[in-house]
């Protein structure tokens, strides 16, 4: 694509940055939208996927037909099927009328199924058929329909990695990576990162009248050595909240550690050199190896109080009158047992997720993206754990 055509492309989505592999995705998702190749978006979660199969169908001969965008994560597993291919009137409880379904919906035009590693594998095996053959069965149903539709999905999930666990089905993965796409995440953008800021705030300073806020060049590199968790999203509700609450309007490095968190699950600042492998939440597993280092290094404090409540012999107040009573060698052996007391996985990881929901007040779509989960695992967790009140 010359750099005319992508200047376009950008103008028109709203698509602001220069990086590299940025600039290749679109490239290749502008060549693909001609043909009806399925394609598979990878990227992190908050990196802008959703823009990409916008611009494959706006720019494909599907144009003028409908375009559907589906989020397989937040359907529950007992009605994505439903929701997907249809149903016919009591198929199931609660089924009064028949539904079309989006693979009949969207027949002649594009279907984007975004979050599709999250699918459960019964579904996986339903779409492989339509992507195989056109073809599909409504729930309920025994006859046969064929659809037209070009399929885009995207997953923030290592898929590879989901198929040696047996989550997701290696044929399938094949038939959705004919034309793959990586978007780069926001760490890996070097200046797009202040260009997106700039954007951001000008945006503010329209729609509120107030004067945009602006980076200092100290700024400008603290924002950039930032890892970036949440990604475009993430810089987007900074800007937003630093653009309404800061006095200032010149930004600078003190009143950035204002609104960049340092001390929680991968959100801390580190050298920009080392931003590439800063650690991003790919399954549900990885809350528990968290909980597991965060009681170790308590311990590790616990054991330090200790010692100095030895060495100076005063009290502290956060450990029994058990360990205030006793010597240094019974001191540290209750710690010790406390520290070997057994957890479950289960435990840990049902603390883990009710302490999520206490921060963020039981909402769940915020709860799922700090814990790097979909919604509908969230929602299994839930009922799974008894964490209801929770939620209240």
């Amino acid at each position: 694509m010359n750099e005319s055509a992508l200047k376009t492309l950008k103008q028109r989505y709203d698509i602001v940055g220069n990086n590299a592999a940025l600039n290749r995705a679109l490239d290749i998702a502008l060549q693909v939208a001609a043909t009806d190749l399925t394609v598979l978006i990878t990227g992190e979660n908050g990196v802008g996927k959703e823009v990409f199969p916008r611009v494959i169908h706006d720019n494909s001969t599907r144009r003028g037909k409908k375009y559907f965008a589906v989020n397989c994560g937040s359907i529950p597993e007992g009605t994505i099927d439903a929701e997907l291919f249809g149903h016919e009137k009591g198929a199931f409880t609660g089924a009064i009328g028949e539904r079309e379904g989006y693979f009949g919906a969207a027949s002649g035009g594009t279907l984007f199924l975004d979050e599709v590693g999250e699918l459960p594998l019964s579904t996986q095996a339903r779409l492989l058929r339509v992507l195989e053959t056109g073809e599909y069965i409504r729930v309920g149903a025994s006859e046969v329909r064929h659809t037209d539709v070009r399929i885009v999905a995207a997953t923030n999930l290592n898929i590879p990695k989901a198929i040696s666990e047996g989550r997701f089905r290696e044929d399938l993965y094949y038939r959705l990576n004919t034309i793959p796409i990586s978007i780069p995440p926001l760490r890996d953008r070097g200046e797009d990162i202040v260009l997106l800021f700039r954007k951001f705030a000008l945006n503010m300073s329209e729609k509120y009248r107030m004067p945009p806020v602006r980076l200092n060049e100290a700024a400008k590199q603290m924002l950039m050595a930032y890892s970036w968790p949440g990604n475009v999203r993430q810089l987007k509700n900074v800007t937003e909240n630093m653009s309404v609450t800061s006095e200032q309007r010149e930004i600078t490095p003190e009143i950035m550690e204002q609104y960049i968190p340092r001390d929680s699950g991968g959100t801390q600042l580190v050298p920009l050199s080392e931003a590439a492998g800063a650690h991003s939440y790919e399954n549900e597993r990885d809350i528990l190896y968290k909980i597991l280092f965060d009681l170790r290094r308590d311990v590790t404090e616990l054991k330090r109080l200790v010692g100095e409540k030895h060495q100076s012999e005063a009290a502290m107040p956060s450990v029994s009158s058990h360990l205030i009573s006793g010597g240094r060698q019974e001191q540290e052996q209750y710690v010790e047992d406390v520290a070997a007391e057994p957890v479950s996985m289960e435990d840990l990881e049902r603390e883990a997720i009710r302490k999520a929901l206490e921060r963020n007040r039981g909402a769940r779509r915020d709860t799922s993206h700090e814990l790097g989960i979909s919604e509908r695992t969230l929602y299994r967790k839930i009922k799974e754990y008894g964490l209801e009140d929770a939620e209240d």
